[in-house]
């Protein structure tokens, strides 16, 4: 539960920046919380435009499309977390963020179920090839066929990236009579009847179906490439729900035209507009049975909603407790309130003598510490220091010339 206290700094103060059309769920969190000064903003922000929104701003919720970017950050002076109200968090240059020590957290869990559905919806869509048969009656033509229309019962499915979603998908799968089958570069517990396979290719070359849950890295880019694509077992299809980076759409167009692949389903792409209404193009338009979305799968009511209640959650219980659970820079540390103390936060370079030096300093000074939590990761290392009540006026101030110092703030 977060902390009702006074924050050392007036909520009143504390500015919050909300972007392409966050859940009202998540400004709600923080209203709740007592928290005034919140700015929504519908669309997403060019770099030059978020440097001239930042400035003033404590806390900044994004989606996929805002670039937070090492140029961003060096104009974000107050700038104490950043919120990806989404799964991915790419869009945030992690390494400026963690040299300025600045948090940032996402939602890896709350879209899974819209996602998982929607990749079962495209594939029985594909594999029925109703995409056809809808575009016929729309421009009036009848085509009642049997032909290349299959059950999706008895199919195997090919999973690549075994993670929340691949997992989520898998057990939906088996509940239509599906075999599975995944590949993952990490060994993962399968669930239910599903089957790990030792390779990519095992599993391209079997699945009739296969579906793509991997994040985007310099490993995965590209990785479904014209080379790769050769071992799809013919006929089958492909649903990238993913990242748009880790399909090359112009080998995948080719496998598409020449017959090789069935249909797929592309909800991501490596360019993206920026907002609704501007132009896109693609090489996989107009090709048949291939179904093209806007990046919305996990754009549901349910998924939004959730998603904004998590990250609110977690950014509020940082400004109010200086809890770090789920931080992908600023390494985590659980914790609650401390009755009877002063909280002070202390992020530092991950060099040897910091811990020794904060500790003499506050000894040096006659600062009664209460409680203290650190942990560390191979760049910076993070501080809750619960000080006595009594304490000195001047423990914030000294404490920030500690040696690799990057912020230091006093909760409450």
């Amino acid at each position: 539960m977060v902390n009702t206290n006074k924050t050392s700094y007036p909520k009143d103060k504390i500015k919050i920046l909300m972007l392409e059309n966050i859940s009202d769920a998540a400004i709600k969190v923080f209203k709740d919380a007592g928290y005034a000064d919140i700015k929504k903003i519908s669309g997403a922000l060019s770099e030059e435009q978020l440097i001239n929104e930042i400035k003033q701003v404590h806390m900044v919720g994004i989606r996929s499309k805002t670039q937070i970017t090492e140029q961003v950050l060096q104009h974000a002076e107050k700038l104490q977390a950043s919120g990806c109200f989404c799964i991915g968090t790419n869009q945030v240059n992690l390494q400026a963020a963690r040299e300025k020590g600045i948090v940032v957290f996402n939602a890896p869990y709350s879209n899974t179920r819209s996602v998982a559905e929607l990749v079962i919806g495209a594939s029985i869509i594909l594999i029925r090839k109703i995409l056809d048969k809808n575009k016929a009656a729309h421009e009036g033509q009848w085509n009642k066929d049997a032909k290349g229309s299959f059950e999706i019962r008895g199919k195997t499915l090919g999973i690549i990236g075994y993670g929340n979603i691949g997992s989520q998908v898998s057990i939906l799968a088996e509940s239509l009579g599906m075999k599975v089958i995944f590949y993952d570069n990490v060994t993962k517990l399968p669930l239910g009847n599903a089957s790990s396979r030792k390779t990519l290719k095992e599993v391209v070359s079997k699945a009739d179906v296969i579906t793509l849950h991997i994040p985007e890295t310099q490993q995965t880019k590209n990785l479904i490439n014209k080379t790769l694509l050769k071992h799809f077992k013919k006929g089958s299809i492909l649903i990238n729900f993913a990242r748009g980076e880790v399909v090359d759409l112009d080998a995948l167009a080719t496998s598409l035209k020449g017959g090789h692949l069935s249909g797929a389903a592309i909800d991501v792409f490596p360019i993206e507009p920026e907002k609704n209404g501007d132009p896109f193009s693609s090489p996989l338009q107009h090709i048949p049975n291939v179904l093209l979305t806007p990046h919305v799968g996990g754009s549901t009511e349910e998924a939004q909603h959730n998603i904004g209640e998590d990250v609110s959650a977690k950014l509020l219980q940082y400004l109010e407790m200086g809890a770090t659970t789920g931080s992908h820079t600023v390494p985590e540390i659980s914790l609650s309130p401390q009755e009877g103390t002063h909280r002070i936060l202390h992020i530092h370079t991950n060099v040897p003598g910091v811990l020794s030096e904060i500790n003499t300093t506050l000894s040096e000074n006659k600062i009664n510490v209460l409680g203290q939590y650190l942990k560390t990761n191979d760049a910076i290392g993070y501080v809750v220091l619960d000080i006595d009540k009594k304490l000195s006026k001047n423990a914030v101030e000294l404490l920030r010339k500690v040696k690799g110092s990057l912020k230091v703030r006093l909760l409450y």
